[in-house]
């Protein structure tokens, strides 16, 4: 199966790679606008703060509980990765590239979420209001890396015009380096869960990793405020809409 997922895997990055090269300003033009419509929902992810996850898995500690969540949250992208493989497989598959721009923004909302709580837990809430931790997230989530509170500059997110440029020009690396990961062309619901439960549980990793090394026990955090609810939380279903199209009933996401 590894062997097959390898070449299927490939054949994907192939297609990936000869697309945007025909495709040229027009592909830059939607992966602009992809990186846009995830930074416009990234406040909106709603995020559980250590006090409401201790409460909802009580007894167990930061390991246990982030094993917990990095299994719910592959789950998720597996069923997102699932449903867009199905579609791929039709005889005329609808709309592949709106499919497509679904499929990453829901695994881009759904991993945002799992990056917030994992920081809860291990004590590395970044500072700032909402929009100062979203932005906070959204570079941790393009740059595969967990944030380190103890250094400003890496949390230095504030949404201004050269900082968001700066986030989207990273978002849409992000997005080309994982295209292969994101494109169940012709593989069916199968592997196209597999690619996505497997990439979320590598940046999970990965992120885990980065906050171990800085991580702060429970009995030696100061009391930290509950976290704000977003004005207008992001409805289950909503990330996976088509984000060209608002009329569009999507699939389900979180």
């Amino acid at each position: 199966m590894l062997t097959t997922l390898s070449v299927i895997r490939e054949k994907a990055a192939g297609l990936a790679r000869e697309g945007l090269r025909k495709g040229g300003s027009r592909a830059k033009a939607g992966l602009a606008h992809l990186a846009d419509r995830i930074i416009d929902i990234a406040p909106r992810v709603p995020v559980r703060d250590l006090q409401t996850l201790r409460a909802q898995f009580p007894g167990l500690g930061p390991e246990q509980i982030a094993d917990k969540l990095v299994s719910g949250a592959a789950n998720a992208t597996s069923t997102v990765g699932a449903g867009i493989g199905a579609a791929a497989m039709l005889p005329v598959p609808p709309a592949m590239p709106t499919e497509l721009a679904a499929e990453i923004t829901g695994v881009a909302a759904i991993e945002l979420k799992l990056i917030a709580e994992l920081h809860e837990l291990y004590g590395l809430r970044p500072p700032g209001g909402l929009k100062d931790r979203s932005a906070a997230y959204l570079r941790s989530w393009s740059e595969e890396r967990g944030i380190d509170v103890r250094k400003p500059s890496s949390v230095n997110a504030a949404l201004g015009g050269q900082m968001k440029r700066e986030l989207r020009q990273q978002i849409m690396k992000r997005m080309v380096r994982n295209l292969p990961n994101l494109m169940p062309f012709m593989v069916g619901a199968a592997v196209g869960a597999l690619m996505n439960r497997r990439d979320t549980r590598r940046v999970a990793g990965k992120i885990r990793a980065d906050l171990r090394k800085a991580q702060v026990p429970w009995d030696a955090l100061p009391e930290l405020p509950a976290l704000e609810e977003p004005a207008e939380p992001l409805a289950v279903g909503e990330i996976t809409h088509d984000p060209l199209n608002p009329e569009n009933p999507g699939r389900p996401g979180l």
